[in-house]
């Protein structure tokens, strides 16, 4: 597929990064000639340095000529434009565009034919709603979500005195007291799709499908059971900030908002009505204490510098805050950050290029392609949603006949709104929901790709 990416900042430079490894033709426009160099350096890519919104700097890029278009500057009017732009050149262009205001998500959404935009992505949104369901759940290290909710990947680490320490995974039923299935373990930076004779160790990092319902049982057969999130403090009030706030105060959380920004607090203390916004400096650890940073239940970082939230993070855990969460905007927070105390680690630009990535199978293979797509330890592993069609191989056989692919674990079949982890006797069948967790050495398209 022929994709152009306006803007090549973290958001687009990600999304260069899977596109490009996915095989697509891609062209980057940006303003900034060096970013461009680096990049074409870096990937298979072509380049367009100019204005994105520019009929002339959209020409050069062959815009006719392409089938899909992604706005990922850091500024919605110009990415709004850049569609519109676009659209008028190419009129069966499919075009994504990143929105970051609130103030313009309902009216894109309403508007989206005379903007040119088929689908809007909002990584600050997303972002936050990531940290309110680790917030749900403190225990567990990151969550993923398919099948509307109903099924969940969640990350847990065994430490010395975790229950499942030395367990093989055929026998950990017998200690979890519930289904579910561990589809990746990630020990000493290395990923494993492993088998019912795994064994677990201290210091593994597992990735567990299971029903959303399994979720409470699991933690307390494990002793992971914590006290409920009432406190939390967040430093800095941006996008991601605002629409974390706006969740928290729904589920009446005692609230206390950082932000340097007079001008930012005042707007802030506008739009909050429960949520306690205080001007100051987040990188003044004794101002924290004095605000209470010691008895909150959590510490959120949000700040527009990974280095300040980085360091925020280090000393909130050393003050003993039960949870600490870390926004990273730049840094590679699998590579630079896996062994720092950051607590739980969120990536806005990863969790949107998700969404895209899904967007652009969707478009190559129509209604069979994945609805839902997540990557997991550290990148390493995949674990897509796909439907099971009418052309579907294998319908109805027992899993132990079917041959896979190396790498590739069925890890939930999702009929009729009811889950199933599978064993060797479980089959699919048409209208049927398979979560499929995978290297990522091969893209999967579509479910017939799984099978050897």
């Amino acid at each position: 597929m022929k994709i152009i990416i306006a803007g090549s900042g973290t958001v687009g430079s990600t999304l260069a990064k899977q596109l490009s490894a996915e095989g697509h033709d891609l062209t980057l426009i940006d303003k900034n000639a060096p970013v461009l160099r680096r990049l074409v350096d870096e990937f298979d890519v072509m380049t367009a340095e100019g204005n994105c919104a520019s009929m002339e700097t959209l020409k050069s890029a062959d815009v006719q000529n392409t089938d899909l278009l992604i706005a990922t500057t850091d500024s919605d009017e110009l990415n709004m434009l850049c569609c519109l732009t676009a659209r008028q050149l190419n009129k069966k262009l499919h075009t994504v565009a990143r929105i970051q205001n609130p103030e313009y998500t309902g009216q894109v959404y309403k508007m989206s034919a005379a903007y040119g935009i088929d689908l809007c992505f909002h990584p600050e949104k997303q972002a936050a709603e990531e940290i309110e369901r680790l917030l749900k759940y403190p225990a567990f290290m990151k969550r993923d979500s398919f099948a509307y909710g109903r099924v969940e990947i969640v990350e847990l680490k065994i430490d010395e005195n975790s229950k499942l320490k030395d367990v093989q995974l055929k026998n950990i039923q017998s200690v979890v007291k519930c289904k579910i299935l561990v589809c990746a373990v990630l020990r000493d930076g290395k990923v494993a799709i492993p088998d019912g004779f795994f064994t677990l160790h201290p210091g593994d990092r597992i990735f567990v499908t299971a029903p959303s319902e399994n979720l409470s049982i699991l933690l307390k057969s494990l002793g992971l059971v914590s006290q409920r999130v009432k406190k939390v403090m967040m430093l800095g009030a941006g996008a991601v900030g605002y629409y974390l706030a706006q969740i928290l105060e729904n589920r009446k959380i005692d609230l206390k908002i950082i932000e340097k920004d007079r001008a930012r607090c005042e707007k802030l203390s506008a739009l909050l009505e429960n949520a306690d916004v205080i001007e100051g400096d987040a990188s003044d650890y004794a101002f924290l204490e004095s605000e209470g940073l010691s008895s909150s239940d959590a510490l959120i970082c949000l700040t527009g510098r990974d280095e300040m939230n980085m360091v925020s993070a280090i000393y909130g855990g050393n003050s003993g805050v039960p949870l600490v969460i870390t926004r990273l905007g730049k840094v590679d927070d699998g590579k630079v950050t896996e062994n720092l105390p950051l607590g739980r680690v969120v990536s806005p630009r990863k969790l949107c290029c998700n969404t895209i990535v899904r967007y652009v199978r969707a478009l190559e293979k129509g209604s069979g392609a994945a609805t839902t797509i997540h990557t997991i330890a550290e990148g390493s592993v995949e674990a897509v949603e796909f439907p099971v069609k009418e052309d579907t191989l294998h319908k109805g056989e027992p899993l132990k006949t079917i041959k896979l692919r190396p790498n590739i674990l069925v890890a939930c079949i999702i009929r009729y709104g009811k889950t199933e982890i599978p064993d060797g006797n479980s089959s699919f069948k048409e209208g049927d929901s398979v979560i499929v967790v995978s290297g990522r050495s091969d893209v999967l398209s579509e479910l017939n790709d799984i099978f050897a």
